[in-house]
């Protein structure tokens, strides 16, 4: 490192047509420095930081520009520690689900930025002892194995300094690698883009907390992996399939404490209600308003996804949340046909609820788990549908009764506004998801142009 007690700094003067217009310019030994920023009042608040440096006689680094103490300052922070303060920052008030991909996303950023350091575990043990012990704040005072004290103690000994993520190169290497699987393969789009969020607000919050003087990112240009967000229109099934499916469920598990048939129920919600199945986990009997006659109501409030023991404040598999992207006591009503009233009342008849009022339960009381679920419905299109239809996406997952509820109203004619209050979506959300799925005026349409011609 070569230090120079020469610097000089310009005026700061505004350059329009840029994002960030306020310059900080300065000289060290003839070389030239800028940072810019969005507003006159932080970039005079950074040259003031620079300007005192100077006046207080503290040498300058001459390549990088700033004071000796910043770039002690800087590197004393290594990006594992600044990933730990972040997720101290977030972890309290982070839903489970959230808590969990925002480890496995800065598991991966982690792993990557470190210095090829003698002795380098492999990348699946670096993101391993990220994701169990190093990043989760509830984990931390573990205790290790000898194999993964010998991992952590490389990864705390070689994680690059935080400040280095500002040479775009070297964010590119961790955006490469949130882009990759563990066997090198490509990762989805849409993991990709969550893992790129995470990485993108991390950098935020070191400019939140002046550790850098932007974010990177913005300056890295990558090429754009094309998310399909909207719904595969083969996933959705019409009423004579789902009227098949229900059925087949009955079937599943006979032998297994109807397995299946104390389900049936849960899916019918999933279908009729358009309720997600974190919804149907957490409805009680107080939620459900089943009259003898006619429609009932369901008062959706709480969602009980399934996350995962170190993820939720509890230790439960399941995160007790309010709806989403609704407020926490927010609740959702949804009217509900005659059909799934009967169903729902016949349940309440021959099951009753748990201690807390659930409808749908695991034999011991607790949550039925996704697994569970999951295997019963995989066996219900074995015996409702064709062995083309099972091959197929149709109805692939529980999830996909949701899908073909909202497809079926829009497609019937429900207006959009009344559709969207109901499956709890904004209007522009639903019609860019079920765009697909809206068929709309088709056979009318084709017969005109049909008709153009033969004119």
């Amino acid at each position: 490192m070569t230090t120079t007690f020469k610097v000089k700094f310009w005026e700061i003067k505004k350059r329009t047509g840029r994002k960030r217009p306020y310059p900080v310019r300065w000289l060290t030994d003839k070389r030239e420095h800028s940072e810019w920023y969005a507003t006159k009042a932080l970039a005079a608040g950074r040259l003031s930081d620079l300007t005192r440096a100077a006046r207080n006689g503290e040498p300058f680094d001459v390549d990088t520009g700033l004071p000796l103490s910043e770039i002690r300052q800087r590197n004393s922070l290594s990006f594992l520690e600044f990933c730990q303060s972040y997720m101290d920052m977030k972890w309290p008030d982070a839903a489970a689900t959230t808590r969990a991909s925002t480890v496995e996303a800065l598991a991966g950023a982690a792993a990557a930025f470190v210095r090829d350091g003698v002795g380098r575990p492999e990348v699946a043990e670096l993101r391993g002892v990220l994701s169990r012990y190093l990043l989760p704040p509830t984990t931390r005072d573990d205790e290790l194995s000898s194999g993964d004290q010998e991992v952590v103690s490389w990864l705390v000994r070689n994680s690059r300094p935080l400040v280095d993520v500002t040479d775009a190169v070297a964010v590119r290497g961790v955006l490469d690698a949130l882009a990759s699987k563990l066997d090198g393969k490509a990762a989805a789009a849409t993991v990709y883009q969550r893992k790129r969020a995470v990485l993108f607000n991390l950098l935020a919050y070191a400019v939140e907390r002046e550790l850098i003087a932007d974010n990177p990112l913005t300056r890295v240009k990558r090429k754009a992996v094309k998310v399909v967000e909207q719904v595969d229109p083969r996933v959705v099934a019409n009423p004579g399939q789902v009227a098949r499916l229900l059925t087949a469920v009955t079937y599943v598990g006979r032998r297994n404490r109807d397995r299946g048939a104390h389900l049936v129920a849960f899916f019918a919600v999933g279908y009729y209600a358009a309720a997600r199945p974190a919804e149907g986990l957490a409805l009680r009997e107080d939620d459900c308003t089943l009259p003898e006659e006619g429609w009932g109501v369901l008062a959706l409030g709480e969602s009980r996804p399934a996350a995962g023991k170190r993820w939720t404040d509890s230790g439960e598999v399941h995160d007790r949340r309010g709806l989403k992207h609704r407020g926490r006591k927010e609740v959702r009503q949804v009217p509900i046909p005659p059909v799934l009233v009967g169903v729902l009342r016949n349940h309440l008849d021959r099951y009753g609820t748990g201690p807390d009022g659930r409808l749908f339960r695991s034999p011991n009381g607790g949550m039925v788990s996704s697994s569970t679920y999951f295997r019963v419905w995989e066996e219900a299109r074995l015996y409702a549908l064709t062995p083309s239809q099972v091959a197929s996406p149709l109805a692939g997952r529980p999830y996909d009764l949701r899908h073909a509820a909202v497809s079926l109203w829009l497609n019937g004619g429900v207006p959009a506004p009344e559709v969207a209050e109901r499956a709890g979506h904004s209007v522009d959300v639903l019609l860019k998801v079920y765009a697909k799925c809206i068929d709309g005026q088709r056979e009318t349409v084709n017969k005109t142009i049909e008709g153009l011609f033969t004119e």
